[in-house]
């Protein structure tokens, strides 16, 4: 039987984020097609490894005291660790602890490694944290058997340290939402109007641009609202610098994980926006395209390709403002970016297209 292990990632189902949702549907489309995939889990606690069956999923739950950047790591080396004793196929999501996948290496255990972004350029980690993802970032290169970057710019990075025969580009997927398998917005009790706001959703972080961007929708009164759904905190100094500038018609939903409410949300917005400078194919932006929402995006070279013709681009806050005015609110324009929306998505984004190429490249590698 062909046999899966899956790494670097908090568990499934799903709870925590991109990587996770990718594992569930990943080990969910082997197990149909008869493959054994066994997922890494932690678990906040003591006691003893355990294990258990998700829908045909083997999950192997390891407890770990604690909830923070420690706990991940000790837990990536135990998983790692107990991984290692065995010689079944591995998968790594992440290369934040490649150190540890050494031990893979060592004992002669295929390891493919999802490379992720380049987490050592974003600005919110401090000089430690950078040179921990810089160094991991190398070493992942190093001991990966094989690597994936699920962007362009991501190969490109890869390919400045390694042959592009050791690496394979494969994008980040998505499920496309409609409208009528949803709740109605009116029944999320929110008092939003259809098609009179747009969406953001992000880390309230600098680098994914939501000061500049409240000050460019807060800058004159609009007639409609900017939903944002992510969590802001009054003991964060950026926090409350963001809602500072914001005017009455910003609206902080704070951090949703129901996917239905915020499908919900996307799906009767006039369109999404997407802060971020950073990053590969980001799920986010992604998800945005599955919903058919025309775009307004950051201009750089990852969210170029990932949104391509269905998003106009900004970067500073009176260039988002000016945008705003441009698009309106029903325009022709908008229309032909939702259209793009759709097109580019199954084009590129299906999870069927996805999780096809990743199950011929692992069984390839399969010994």
């Amino acid at each position: 039987m062909k046999t899966l292990r899956i790494l670097g990632i908090r568990g499934i189902p799903a709870a925590h984020g991109g990587f996770e949702t990718f594992a569930e549907y990943l080990a969910i489309h082997l197990v149909s097609l008869g493959w054994r995939v066994v997922v890494y889990c932690q678990e906040n606690g003591v006691g003893q490894v355990s294990m258990d069956l998700w829908q045909g999923v083997e999950r192997i739950h390891i407890p770990i005291k604690g909830d923070g950047a420690k706990s991940t790591i000790l837990f990536d080396w135990k998983s790692i660790s107990h991984a290692a004793k065995y010689g079944d196929l591995c998968l790594t999501l992440g290369y934040n602890t490649a150190i540890f996948c050494s031990v893979l290496r060592l004992k002669g255990v295929t390891n493919l490694i999802n490379m992720d972004g380049i987490e050592w350029a974003r600005k919110k980690w401090g000089w430690i944290a950078k040179l921990w993802f810089w160094i991991n970032d190398w070493l992942g290169c190093i001991v990966g058997d094989h690597l994936i970057a699920d962007h362009p710019q991501i190969f490109a990075h890869l390919n400045s340290r390694v042959s592009a025969i050791k690496i394979t580009m494969i994008p980040y997927g998505a499920e496309p939402i409609y409208i009528n398998s949803l709740p109605s917005l009116e029944s999320l009790g929110y008092g939003l109007e259809s098609c009179r706001y747009w969406t953001l959703i992000a880390r309230p972080e600098p680098e994914n641009s939501l000061l500049e961007i409240v000050q460019g929708f807060s800058c004159k009164k609009r007639g409609i609202q900017m939903v944002v759904l992510g969590e802001l905190k009054n003991d964060d100094a950026y926090h409350r610098k963001v809602i500072a500038a914001a005017s009455n018609e910003v609206i902080f939903l704070g951090a949703i994980y129901d996917k239905k409410i915020v499908q919900t949300l996307r799906v009767n917005s006039i369109g999404y926006v997407h802060g971020h400078q950073v990053g590969g194919t980001n799920p986010s932006l992604v998800e945005a395209l599955g919903a058919g929402n025309a775009i307004i995006a950051y201009k750089n070279k990852f969210n170029f390709w990932v949104a391509g013709e269905a998003a106009v681009y900004f970067s500073g806050a009176a260039e988002f403002s000016l945008k705003l005015d441009e698009l309106g609110e029903s325009s022709e324009r908008l229309q032909v970016m939702r259209k793009k929306a759709i097109e580019r998505f199954q084009d590129e984004f299906t999870w069927k297209h996805i999780l096809e190429q990743y199950e011929k490249l692992l069984t390839d590698h399969l010994k």
